[in-house]
């Protein structure tokens, strides 16, 4: 069966994931104005928060009402709407979170599709973590730097873990107030094909199944 998940980007860490029957996942949303990027514009059924910092966990700004679930930092694995979430613990610092604390990374599977949110992450997981979260489909990686792994280590990360598609976020925008690398720094570092989307790209089931190398994905605000 070729199953479609619709994916958008909010700028900075925050995706919204939409299945076929149009219930929304929203990860890592921000508020905007403390980043200097405009606010997302969602209402989701869903709200996953990797870790409570101000620019990944703004979940009042996009809650449609009471009825929206709010999962913060959860682990293990549990249900948002029909959707299987695994919450793999880590760090936002290689110092066991003394600096920055603790960063969930999570695997969500929609509609046969595995999406992987790595949050802030700060230290590459150790094997048994990778086990748990290797081969998604799409990995969601920080790319920017400073609170999190640097570009080197993502893309060491990425030979691990070996997804499809590798979406880039949590880098310097312009306007944004964090001293984050560009996306650029990333990028030339990679060995990998670059795809460039707009603001929503539609993954497809069967066309990431025949993706043979891993391609970066690009996102585009405007």
């Amino acid at each position: 069966m070729c199953l479609t998940v619709l994916v958008r980007w909010h700028g900075h860490a925050c995706f919204e994931l939409v299945d076929e029957e149009g219930f929304t996942i929203v990860i890592d949303p921000h508020d905007g104005a403390s980043l200097g990027l405009p606010a997302p514009k969602v209402k989701a059924d869903a709200v996953l928060i990797t870790h409570d910092h101000f620019d990944h966990n703004a979940y009042q700004l996009v809650k449609k009402g009471e009825e929206t679930k709010v999962f913060s930092m959860r682990k293990g694995e549990f249900t948002v709407g029909k959707h299987r979430v695994v919450g793999v613990e880590s760090y936002h610092d290689k110092f066991k979170g003394r600096r920055r604390g603790k960063n969930l990374i999570y695997l969500i599977e929609v509609d046969k599709i595995k999406f992987l949110h790595t949050g802030d992450l700060g230290e590459v997981p150790d094997p048994r973590d990778i086990n748990l979260i290797k081969e998604p489909h799409v990995m969601f990686a920080p790319v920017g730097g400073t609170f999190t792994l640097e570009p080197e280590e993502v893309l060491e990360l990425v030979k691990s873990v070996r997804p499809k598609a590798v979406v880039p976020m949590h880098y310097w925008l312009e306007g944004t107030t964090l001293p984050l690398k560009p996306l650029d720094h990333f990028l030339k570092l990679s060995p990998y094909e670059v795809l460039r989307v707009g603001k929503e790209f539609n993954f497809v089931s069967k066309d990431l199944e025949e993706w043979v190398e891993t391609k970066i994905v690009v996102f585009s605000l405007k």
